[in-house]
């Protein structure tokens, strides 16, 4: 069953008029790549965990990578048009979007706000282009919610540094160009190093046996004694606080990415339903299908309305780390409920690829734990609310230093 069709109006309260002609133009060109070259061929790369390099070229066309950067061959879009891009992919496939979400969002972010004027002129511009590719080391096997407390080290050493660690999960590592490991220097400050493809040390190995986000690969990487120049140290990196200014700022695109995932389960159901026909009627008769439609659809607007917002507050430079955190709470929780709706509607072809949903449902569980998990954006709203960060363990006074432990990813 083909339902890579014209999307259903999932639009209810016309969010359609608050955009912009060029965030309309952006959306629809996404949406068009997704349809006409993304879902036709995803499927069998989802099922065999293998990353669909031809979708890149087309993907360069679309002039999105480098989102909302100005300059360096970055196209400067407006917060609600980056954030339209990634429930554009995410609608499509999460994959794809996870790939997206690292390269230009984390990778290329992280550049821009804090890397000086050279090492912004010598990246951005072929990352814009996907010559050269970007993975963002952050996460350790020992450190997920609490990787303030990272174990990787960079040691100084004449006009070098010496990094050991290790790190987990990380997206594109096994063949980017460039991968910025972040590691504590000899102060016990963190740092953003730009290691290159081919330094001797890196290793990094495909992460096999995931159920969810297939297509991408994520990697395990070790570090033993790679050496990078000092020059290679993102200029602006000099305490966890800066690392934290990078995942605020991409954090509500998570939000967006929840919102993708959802409407493309809408989409699924409403187009199933109405032609399923069980005791001689289509489902979409029926009094029960018809409410779960109307609760998933009342979900998405209010999801809808909650990203666009908050897009608008970080283009006015309002957004706080809560804010981010409560639409990337709020959108997950919705998320996953609607697509779990969803695949209970279609029955057994739910956990058929070829249906598209059970797609989605597995890779919603990843999109509800990365960039926080539910529990830990919860704690940053409340921290807030009451003043109090409860997730910082109080016997550990480093914890507040430098502000380090404000704000986990």
């Amino acid at each position: 069953m083909d339902l890579a069709v014209k999307p259903t109006n999932v639009d209810y309260y016309l969010m359609e008029e608050l955009l912009t002609a060029e965030e309309r133009d952006i959306r629809n060109r996404v949406r068009a790549y997704c349809d006409e070259e993304v879902i036709p061929v995803i499927n069998r790369y989802w099922e065999t965990a293998e990353f669909p390099f031809e979708l890149l070229p087309k993907m360069v066309e679309l002039q999105i990578l480098g989102g909302g950067i100005q300059g360096y061959g970055c196209p400067g879009m407006s917060q609600t048009a980056v954030g339209l891009v990634g429930m554009e992919l995410s609608r499509g496939d999460g994959s794809i979007a996870t790939f997206f979400g690292v390269h230009s969002g984390l990778v290329m972010t992280s550049i821009a706000m804090l890397g000086s004027e050279e090492q912004r002129k010598r990246w951005l511009p072929p990352l814009a282009r996907l010559d050269k590719v970007g993975a963002f080391g952050l996460t350790e096997p020992g450190h997920g919610s609490d990787v303030v407390l990272l174990e990787t080290r960079a040691r100084r050493d004449g006009d070098s540094y010496v990094l050991d660690g290790a790190k987990r999960w990380i997206g594109n590592a096994s063949f980017a160009d460039v991968t910025i490991i972040w590691a504590r220097d000899d102060d016990g400050n963190v740092g953003g190093f730009l290691v290159e493809k081919g330094t001797p040390g890196f290793q990094a190995e495909v992460m096999r046996g995931k159920v969810s986000k297939r297509a991408i690969w994520q990697a395990e990487i070790m570090l033993d004694g790679v050496r990078v120049p000092a020059e290679n140290r993102l200029a602006g990196s000099r305490t966890f606080k800066d690392t934290v200014r990078v995942l605020a700022s991409t954090r509500f695109g998570v939000a967006w990415e929840a919102l993708g995932h959802a409407i493309a389960a809408y989409e699924i159901a409403v187009k199933y339903v109405h032609e399923r026909v069980q005791f001689d009627r289509p489902l979409d008769s029926f009094q029960l299908i018809q409410s779960k439609l109307a609760d998933m659809l009342a979900e998405i607007t209010s999801m809808q309305l909650l990203s666009l917002r908050l897009s608008r507050l970080a283009s006015e430079g309002k957004m706080t780390a809560g804010m981010a955190s409560m639409a990337k709470m709020h959108n997950g929780r919705k998320a996953r409920a609607i697509v779990a709706e969803a695949r209970d509607m279609l029955g057994g072809n739910g956990i058929l690829l070829d249906y598209h949903i059970a797609r989605h449902f597995a890779d919603m569980e990843a999109v509800y734990t990365y960039e926080g998990t539910d529990s830990i954006q919860s704690l940053i709203v409340g921290r807030e609310i009451t003043g109090v960060a409860a997730f910082a363990p109080r016997e550990s006074p480093r914890l507040y230093t430098e502000g380090e432990g404000k704000t986990p990813s």
